[in-house]
């Protein structure tokens, strides 16, 4: 104990100035050391050091012991306009602190903001580049396959002619010039084993519903129609549950989808499921895959533009 107050000095302070320093607003420990280490000669010179060492380590720090005079110094009745200007200056001086401090944090809420802005817009880019370099492979695919089914169709023919001036007995054309077109049945042995994906599946379900009502047009169309209308609808909004619910004893339904053969079963593929004692098809929200939708409604799109869709398969399969 006796080793603290030897490290703090005892202060003086005159009472008299202590009480107008408090007055002001200053703190007991401020007011004290601001009038000892002016050696309590004026308010106006405690008020000049405070704003000197408002940052000194002990500023708030009460001494351990105070002896209190009274000394008989004259001092001024009224507070000079000097010590309320550094008064003021004092309090302008904190105010501006903290302005300038919010203005850096609001700056730096600004700055990541724009980092936040940045990273979402270059993920939505991404996720867009991917989605168009999925339908360009799609696109290229559906190319493909019209042409190798164009091509096929053309050999056909042409094996058919054949066939025919043999059975006639017309002399065929020159061999060596157009040598003989190879069996549908060796391509057919020479094509290799691919997996079968779900997409697969799809082709093939819409392949079955064509083939199944060839000679009805009109009725294959309105299905294929329909079938776009419950896949995009469920795709652009997977939230609506109007949408991702299908009431197996509607009339319309019947008629367009539910009565022809492959047409519930291709919605079963997109995802919608059987509930409440098959009254109804329902898509679950959480098995939505938006990816499938979209591949869904691509084959779509080519059964109903493409005069070739399925031809391919079916000549593999004759």
């Amino acid at each position: 104990m006796q080793h603290q107050q030897a490290e703090v000095p005892a202060m003086e302070v005159n009472m008299n100035l202590l009480g107008k320093l408090e007055s002001l607003g200053f703190p007991r420990a401020r007011a004290v050391r601001g009038l000892h280490h002016t050696g309590n000669t004026t308010v106006e010179d405690a008020v000049n050091w405070l704003i000197d060492h408002e940052n000194d380590a002990d500023i708030d720090q009460m001494p351990l012991v105070v002896i209190n005079l009274d000394l008989e110094t004259p001092q001024p009745n009224d507070i000079t306009e000097a010590i309320k200007l550094k008064e003021q200056e004092l309090r302008d001086r904190v105010r501006m602190k903290n302005r300038d401090e919010e203005k850096k944090l609001e700056r730096e809420r600004e700055k990541e903001r724009i980092r936040a802005g940045k990273a979402l817009l270059e993920a939505k880019r991404i996720a867009e580049e991917n989605e168009r370099q999925r339908l360009l492979a799609l696109r290229k695919a559906e190319k493909e396959e019209e042409k190798r089914a164009r091509e096929k169709v053309l050999k056909k023919l042409d094996l058919d002619k054949l066939e025919r001036k043999q059975a006639l007995g017309l002399p065929l054309e020159n061999r060596a010039a157009n040598p003989p077109l190879p069996s549908i049945q060796e391509e057919k042995s020479s094509l290799p084993v691919k997996s079968v994906s779900k997409a697969d599946h799809m082709r093939e379900c819409l392949r079955s519903l064509k083939l199944a009502y060839k000679d009805d047009n009109a009725k294959v169309k309105k299905a294929f129609q329909t079938l776009l209308i419950y896949v995009g609808n469920v795709a652009r909004s997977p939230d609506e549950e109007k949408f991702r619910k299908i009431r197996l004893s509607n009339p319309k339904f019947q008629e367009r989808v539910g009565s022809l053969k492959g047409g519930i079963k291709f919605l079963e593929l997109c995802g919608f499921e059987r509930s409440e004692g098959d009254e109804f098809l329902v898509f679950p929200r959480d098995k939505v895959d938006v990816q499938s939708l979209n591949t869904a409604g691509s084959l779509l799109k080519s059964a109903l533009t493409n005069p070739y869709f399925g031809l391919l398969e079916k000549m593999k399969e004759d």
